[in-house]
């Protein structure tokens, strides 16, 4: 509809004409009724006996509007953050869901909003509950869980592909929440704790292995050094006798004493 090239028509200037002389012949009470003002945030899409004046929305500042034959909109630039209300949604494995999000988004076309689109607010907020619902229902519950960020892309696409013959720019999406029923969340924790027993069982084990490895080659030293065996011994004495000072009973192996005893029947 903004494209449009046709005139208003010689009647149409006509009546353009007549609010001229109106305005001139009242000049300068007429004045206060022409001149509107237009903040910086807004856009004024202004039209002439039914048609849009130009191309182009007017302002910010002031803007002339002629009395009988001008009427104007004013359209608000400013980024809108719309919440989304929250969509029962079933996922591609047969799991029920509620989702919901924010949408962030500004027009950058006054004209295209006012003229292609009746509540462009409305019809954005509409048309992003559909596409949570269409692209979050070809996903996996695992999928909807752990990739967000991509899920929030595809629907940013979505939006911006659809909306931008309204003159709307999607700028962000993002899924603010998840619910699933309570059978399904008691599931998963169940499932989830199942996994991290086995995940603490395969290294328990993990480690009685590496223990068992290590103890084997001190065995081997152990058994290539006599000597060895009494030290070790002593030593783990020490050990528990710094610790706790109270009486130890501590196994000592009888070699050693027979083989003192021979020492001292030597000597």
């Amino acid at each position: 509809i903004a494209d449009r090239q046709e005139g208003i028509g010689v009647c149409g200037w006509i009546l353009v004409s007549l609010s001229f002389l109106l305005v001139f012949f009242t000049f300068p009470v007429s004045i206060w009724a022409c001149i509107k003002v237009v903040r910086e945030y807004e856009r004024a899409v202004v039209f002439r006996l039914g048609r849009i004046l130009s191309k182009k929305a007017k302002g910010p500042g002031l803007i002339l509007v002629l009395p009988c034959t001008d009427t104007f909109i004013k359209v608000d630039l400013r980024t809108v953050t719309c919440k989304i209300p929250p969509q029962e949604i079933l996922t591609r494995d047969a799991v029920t869901a509620q989702v919901d999000g924010v949408v962030r988004y500004r027009i950058h076309s006054a004209v295209s909003a006012v003229a292609n689109v009746t509540d462009v607010h409305s019809a954005t907020l509409l048309l992003a509950q559909t596409t949570l619902r269409n692209v979050l229902g070809t996903q996996s519950l695992a999928q909807l869980l752990a990739g967000r960020e991509e899920i929030a892309h595809s629907i940013q696409a979505a939006l911006d592909g659809a909306t931008e013959q309204w003159g709307v720019r999607v700028a962000r999406v993002e899924i603010k929440g998840i619910r699933i029923p309570v059978a399904m969340q008691r599931a998963m924790a169940a499932e989830a704790e199942a996994a991290r027993e086995t995940k603490a069982k395969v290294v328990a084990a993990e480690g009685e292995r590496n223990a068992s490895q290590a103890l084997q080659k001190a065995s081997m030293v152990l058994t290539e050094s006599p000597a060895g065996l009494p030290l070790r011994y002593l030593q783990t004495l020490t050990a528990v006798a710094a610790q706790n000072n109270s009486t130890i009973v501590f196994p000592l192996p009888m070699n050693m004493f027979g083989s003192l005893g021979k020492k001292s029947t030597g000597a």
